[in-house]
């Protein structure tokens, strides 16, 4: 209908559907793989997916397998279940998470969601109006700019201070804010910066955000990895301050991040968000989501009952292990430098302290396959500044990927704040095998 005033799919005079223009990281990451070698017969160096499943040295606990297979086998959960979760799950989680709150979590509170990233699709989607902005941290987790992106929100980043632990600028808060803000948002423990957040710090924030009354979205997928000096504090211990939505899932702490089983929880003792229409609006929301399988929903109360702290630990002292070898090699390469020890999550990131060379780059690979050869596992994140004057035939980060993993079979990924806008900047992810 080129000859009308409308086209197929809505568009008129002219108008084309909008698709936001950042670059996931499957995206990339699907793209640069496709860039390999097939006639390389090296083994691929992936640096680039979180997926500690894939990893023989990572395994869940036989609690949660047999939980799921019960569930499964009692063709009891073959059904619907309700769009916000089954009774018996939202009150597992609430449980749950009420253990490290001084407060009793209900299972109203909790809605279940298909990994966090629904948990993210959810809380941007409920709050998002005509004009709105929304506070992400800087580095972060891209998937955020994209569904804000969808939503139409205007976007506004606030640096992380690499000098003081990757803290948030409160500053830069203040100054960013206005009206229009629906909320910021909290990684902690860090996604990519391998950071965690003192008490202290915490309730600086949740101060700052009472002051400028803007709701904290706190992604807590990684919560409790913490392995360093402070312990992990969920944001929610300060919903009397300022309401919370606390963003979760089984898949990092559990090591099933295939399961997709993740929660969307309104931590506010105070009641902001008991209010009736607020209250509509998220649950015809999950009317369109569609959540977890409903057996795998129906094996969470005895996973979360059942596991023992010892499988936690395990988890806890790998991570540990491999991130003190991490600190100690990448001290060995001359070119780049680590602003903070990483003490939680999967992460860690570094920064350029003297311009890129060849010569880093040969250090850089033969860290990775070198550890690649001993029994761990290794997840870091890494953002170095690339210095186009000394690399032959390179027009930016993504040419550098593509080209690295042509010809050394080893996968980067570009840093966060570059998925957008193409910059000299490059993110990587180490993730090696234990063989």
């Amino acid at each position: 209908m080129e000859n009308g005033t409308k086209k197929w799919g809505g568009g008129a005079n002219g108008q084309e559907i909008e698709t936001p223009t950042n670059i996931t990281i499957k995206g990339i990451f699907g793209l640069l793989m496709a860039n390999i070698d097939a006639n390389d017969k090296r083994r691929v160096i992936s640096l680039g997916m979180g997926d500690p499943s894939a990893y023989s040295c990572f395994h869940t606990t036989p609690v949660a397998e047999n939980a799921v297979v019960d569930t499964l086998r009692s063709q009891k959960f073959n059904g619907y279940s309700p769009t916000v979760g089954l009774p018996q799950t939202r009150t597992a989680i609430a449980e749950y998470l009420s253990l490290n709150l001084p407060y009793k979590l209900s299972p109203d509170d909790i809605y279940v969601t298909a990994g966090c990233t629904q948990a993210i699709d959810v809380a941007l989607s409920i709050l998002a109006r005509p004009g709105a902005n929304v506070l992400l941290p800087r580095p972060g987790f891209p998937i955020y700019e994209l569904c804000a992106g969808f939503r139409h929100l205007e976007v506004r980043h606030f640096d992380l201070l690499p000098e003081k632990g990757w803290e948030v600028d409160l500053n830069a808060i203040e100054a960013l804010a206005d009206h229009n803000t629906i909320a910021m948002v909290i990684i902690n423990p860090g996604n990519p910066c391998g950071n965690v957040y003192s008490y202290q710090h915490l309730k600086k924030i949740a101060e700052t955000a009472k002051k400028l009354k803007l709701l904290v979205i706190a992604d807590e997928v990684y919560g409790h990895l913490a392995f360093g000096c402070t312990p992990f504090v969920p944001m929610g211990v300060f919903g009397s301050t300022v309401p919370v939505l606390t963003l979760g899932s089984l898949s990092k702490r559990w090591i099933v991040p295939g399961w997709r089983l993740g929660w969307f929880v309104t931590s506010d003792p105070t009641g902001i968000f008991k209010n009736p229409k607020l209250v509509e609006r998220i649950k015809k929301y999950f009317d369109i989501c569609g959540g977890p399988a409903t057996f795998i929903q129906a094996a969470v109360p005895h996973i979360l009952k059942q596991t023992e702290e010892v499988f936690f630990m395990e988890t806890i002292n790998i991570l540990k292990q491999t991130s003190d070898i991490c600190w100690d090699r990448i001290k060995e390469i001359p070119c780049i430098t680590c602003p903070h020890k990483p003490e939680g999550s999967m992460a860690v990131m570094v920064r350029k302290l003297q311009n890129l060379h060849s010569l880093c780059i040969e250090q850089l690979i033969f860290m990775v396959d070198s550890l690649a050869c001993s029994s761990i596992y290794l997840y870091l994140a890494m953002q170095v500044k690339l210095n186009l004057s000394l690399l032959k035939d390179i027009s930016d980060d993504i040419d550098f990927g593509f080209k690295l993993a042509k010809e050394e079979s080893v996968i980067i990924l570009p840093g966060e704040e570059e998925m957008a806008i193409k910059t000299t900047k490059f993110k990587v992810k180490f993730q090696l095998l234990h063989i």
